[in-house]
């Protein structure tokens, strides 16, 4: 007992603190009014923040509105939200397909005209001249041309020529991609090529194909991409001066101055048949795709459609003298040119042209002995009224383009391009983007006379249109005028 009341009283190493206790008290005080005024910081800090935050308002309020909408009712909303999404969707896919219909309506369209032959595409309005700059001049044989194709894809050019040679020419670049060299007289044994004047080639529709005629009465037949040979063919007795294939086969068309077409199978290398009927040599031959071709017999001045399936022909009377070339326009139309200068039109429909136009390149000669122009080649861009004709024999001969009428009736010159020489072949490119034209000092089946200004060559003339935007405004200009 005496331990605690001692150590009670002062405990060792205890110094007592005057107010000590009264201290003690006011820190109390002064944590409790720190914790009451933290409180109250806390309390003001959340209102403020509430009142700052719109997307805590928000969720709140979406809260609340899940809360307001029943599940049928959110059930519908969702629906409704689905079914404007499909309606959406089918209403965009039917205008995809309206404007597929579109599409497809005027392709069928298309081929239903093209193949009654009524197609017709307005191209030569928009039309317009080359600078002599743009024109450019490919060479490389020796002797004038005599005929030229352009590949399906316009990407090459075969041309041949009086000195036997066959040459492969890139379009764009303008070089020589491969050439067949022509052989001498007599050495038809051995060498892999002609040894005569080669007169005429055509082209398979799917470029696989080349097929050139000669002076020696032979057909032959390569690979168009290596210019390997495949076969040749023998059987006409005159020069073959006409070549065609049809458009999708690899039927072979041949006419020859022993006045008869004859036709040929390439992919089995053989034989079909032979049609009789023209008075006179055969100066040209085309064809698309039906199974007929079409001829022009020279100084019998006719023009005849062969059905080849019925074994009958057609015929027909215009020119006044020898017809020398022809090019069908479509499956109903084509256009003829020979030596009295005018170049025409025809229908397979009607016997006679449909429109004619005489001294079509102006004449030549002396005052008072002027002769016409022969026109020595024509050309025409399928389905369309563009059509193109070549003159010859004159130093200021030319390239002339005509815009067919409608319905294929008259013809307008559109502008004229001068090639000084005779154009002996021309040939628009499927695309519509260029002609070319094979050009030589002497006309391709004989030597009646020789330019010497004139170079032997292939002329690469860009076919420009006009500008879009003149066009329009153009066509508006018309509208105005008509008002």
């Amino acid at each position: 007992m005496s331990f605690f009341i001692k150590n009670k009283g002062n405990p060792k190493g205890f110094k007592p603190t005057h107010g000590a206790g009264r201290k003690s008290d006011g820190d109390g005080d002064k944590r409790n009014k720190s914790k009451l005024s933290k409180r109250l910081n806390e309390e003001i800090s959340s209102d403020s923040e509430t009142e700052s935050d719109p997307v805590g308002k928000k969720q709140r309020g979406d809260d609340e509105r899940e809360i307001e909408e029943t599940a049928q009712e959110k059930k519908l909303r969702l629906a409704k939200s689905y079914l404007d999404q499909l309606r959406e969707e089918e209403e965009k896919r039917a205008e995809d397909d309206a404007f597929e219909s579109d599409l497809i309506a005027g392709r069928l369209q298309d081929d239903v005209l093209e193949q009654r032959g009524k197609l017709q595409r307005m191209i030569a309005k928009d039309l317009v001249p080359p600078e002599a700059s743009e024109v450019r001049l490919l060479r490389g044989h020796k002797l004038p041309i005599t005929c030229l194709v352009i590949t399906p894809d316009d990407k090459h050019i075969f041309s041949a020529s009086k000195d036997c040679s066959i040459i492969k020419w890139e379009v764009e670049s303008g070089k020589k991609v491969h050439k067949i060299a022509g052989g001498r007289k007599g050495t038809d044994a051995r060498h892999v090529g002609h040894t005569a004047h080669v007169l005429c080639m055509a082209i398979s529709s799917d470029g696989k194909y080349l097929a050139t005629g000669d002076m020696n009465k032979l057909i032959m037949i390569w690979e168009a991409a290596t210019c390997k040979h495949l076969y040749k063919f023998t059987g006409h007795r005159g020069p073959v001066s006409g070549l065609a294939f049809r458009r999708g086969t690899h039927d072979l068309y041949s006419a020859s101055h022993d006045r008869s077409i004859k036709v040929w199978n390439v992919d089995e290398n053989a034989y079909v048949e032979t049609l009789f009927g023209h008075q006179d040599v055969i100066t040209g031959l085309d064809c698309l795709s039906r199974e007929r071709c079409v001829t022009t017999g020279g100084r019998d001045r006719t023009v005849r459609v062969w059905k080849i399936a019925e074994e009958s022909q057609l015929v027909f009377h215009g020119h006044e003298s020898s017809i020398d070339c022809i090019q069908l326009i479509n499956e109903e139309h084509m256009v003829t040119g020979g030596d009295d200068g005018a170049v025409s039109v025809w229908t397979v429909n009607k016997k006679k042209p449909l429109t004619t136009v005489k001294l079509a390149h102006g004449s030549r000669g002396d005052a008072g002995l002027e002769q016409p122009c022969w026109v020595s080649s024509v050309a025409a861009l399928l389905n369309s009224d563009t059509l193109a004709s070549g003159a010859s024999g004159s130093h200021n001969s030319c390239v002339q383009l005509w815009k067919v009428g409608q319905s294929y009736r008259g013809l307008e010159p559109l502008f004229s391009i001068p090639v000084p020489g005779f154009v002996n072949s021309l040939k628009f490119a499927n695309s519509g983007k260029f002609l070319v034209a094979g050009v030589g000092q002497e006309h391709r089946l004989g030597r009646w006379w020789r330019v010497k200004e004139a170079k032997n060559g292939l002329y690469i003339i860009p076919l420009k249109r006009k500008d879009p935007e003149l066009i329009v405004a153009t066509e508006m200009e018309a509208e105005q005028e008509e008002r």
